[in-house]
């Protein structure tokens, strides 16, 4: 079993995520070949983890993923193997959004991403992790600017920074080292606070987890995330496009669906995928091709603001949990009443959100959220599944009539590198709106299949399209599609 599982299993049951029985259930159903974002969607989609712990689980798995480049566990937490010894972990507080972190100084900028040698200047942008104890904070705080320009500029998506590990970035999924210095606590501490402001820092310990939003200047933005775990701190570093995306750069199948989607004025539309899927991008590039081709007023609610849009034909309002508002359930409250036309949700997630995004599709904006769901069935079950029994079949009612389109995604590792995109499309008709009504969603693979020529796409026909192109292996294949049929067309 993947390294990354048993290290999730381990460290989600620890924190209380869920329980070693829902581990062996999820396990049962994806089995012992799955991967570590297979694993956490479908303890998604089983109803294990409810949508308030869903930031808590993004962060365990990307934690998980890190662990299993290393091994496995010292303990296999499905007691399959014996134990190596004792491992304490520790539960992470629930996070808090924060505001975003100016920096106007620019960062240096160095020539490549590598392990740092202890000769290498700090002018260069190199941060020699053996010299953080004795570096000013003034030196520290310019090679740590440096290496984040750089790991953008190098196509890295992530840099961390904890005590105990070394530090590493993740380049097209793959984990590589850039120090072979083990950082100790008090380094860990140091490097990952020195970018703070004291009151930043003073929260930071305080809460012991910690997101904001990070820029440099215009074009260098990140996503950051401060924790402690059993060893001392902690930061991971998410790079953000220093351009906003262009939709049809995105690799979407049939994207003058989406387009088509995108033309009401009225109704929702979800983006939606497991984690690491792409959702943020693509939310964003929605939103540029909205402005871009249409004079309205447009207000985004997202935790953090990562890709600033500038007002082009449409009047851009872009708000941050934490920051500007308290939280999407009350930033949708307040947007009702600031004459939007257009609404982009950054999560939704609970039952107050989730019922205000549908009352404001029902009376006259295009509302666009994205949920950790993996397909078009799953996504509307977990819409409407968060209701109670009596608002049921009015809500079934609403959704049904107000529904514009569904686009899930997913990554997959290209191969030769790179990732590619692979997607599910479902666009709202009588058929469909039927069986949101009467709750049948098991029929929506067929009116999927029989939509084709209405852009509808299944993400198995996705997947298997660019198998045939050659763009993915044949196991990438295998491990995203589920039905036999299927499967037994894939060969080599």
């Amino acid at each position: 079993m993947d390294a990354g599982i048993l290290w999730l299993v381990q460290l989600g049951t620890a924190q209380g995520l869920f329980t070693l029985d829902h581990a062996r259930s999820v396990r049962t159903a994806v089995g012992d070949d799955a991967d570590l974002l297979t694993f956490a969607q479908q303890l998604i989609d089983d109803g294990h983890v409810d949508d308030e712990q869903l930031g808590d689980l993004e962060k365990v798995a990307g934690r998980a993923q890190a662990n299993g480049a290393e091994g496995p566990p010292p303990i296999d937490p499905f007691g399959d193997a014996p134990a190596k010894a004792e491992a304490a972990i520790k539960p992470t507080p629930e996070a808090e959004p924060v505001p975003a972190v100016i920096i106007d100084e620019p960062a240096p900028k160095p020539a490549s991403v590598g392990v740092a040698a202890s000769s290498s200047p700090v002018e260069a942008g190199e941060l020699d992790f053996a010299k953080v104890s004795s570096m000013s904070d003034e030196d520290l705080a310019a090679a740590l600017r440096g290496l984040l320009v750089l790991c953008g500029e190098d196509g890295v998506s992530d840099l961390h920074m904890a005590a105990g590990a070394a530090p590493f970035v993740r380049k097209q999924r793959a984990l590589a080292p850039i120090s072979e210095h083990i950082l100790t606590e008090e380094e860990a501490m140091r490097v990952n606070t020195v970018l703070l402001a004291p009151h930043q820092a003073k929260i930071y310990l305080e809460r012991k987890d910690y997101d904001y939003a990070l820029a440099l200047d215009a074009t260098h933005r990140y996503r950051v995330n401060l924790m402690f775990q059993k060893d001392g701190p902690s930061g991971s570093y998410r790079m953000v496009a220093a351009e906003v995306p262009e939709i049809d750069k995105l690799g979407i199948r049939n994207v003058d669906t989406i387009k088509k989607i995108l033309s009401y004025h009225n109704g929702l539309m979800l983006v939606t995928g497991p984690v690491g899927a792409g959702k943020t991008t693509t939310l964003a590039a929605l939103v540029n091709e909205l402005n871009k081709n249409r004079k309205d007023h447009i207000i985004t609610v997202e935790d953090p603001v990562e890709i600033v849009q500038e007002s082009i034909g449409c009047n851009v309002t872009q708000r941050q949990v934490g920051e500007h508002t308290q939280s999407f359930h009350s930033a949708l409250k307040g947007a009702l009443r600031e004459d939007p036309d257009i609404m982009a949700i950054g999560e939704l997630r609970d039952l107050e959100t989730i019922e205000m995004a549908i009352s404001a599709s029902e009376t006259g904006h295009l509302v666009i959220g994205t949920m950790h769901t993996s397909d078009a069935a799953t996504t509307l079950n977990r819409l409407l599944d968060v209701f109670p029994p009596a608002q049921q079949t009015q809500i079934r009612t609403s959704v049904s009539e107000s529904l514009r389109g569904i686009l899930c995604q997913r990554l997959l590792p290209a191969k030769g590198g790179g990732l590619v995109l692979a997607c599910e499309i479902l666009t709202s008709n009588p058929a469909v709106a039927a069986l949101i009504r009467e709750g049948k969603m098991q029929g929506l693979r067929n009116v999927i299949e029989t939509g084709v020529k209405d852009g509808m796409c299944l993400m198995e026909n996705s997947v298997m399209e660019l198998w045939r192109s050659g763009k993915i292996t044949a196991e990438t294949a295998r491990q995203n599609v589920t039905t036999k049929q299927t499967l037994a067309q894939i060969t080599g």
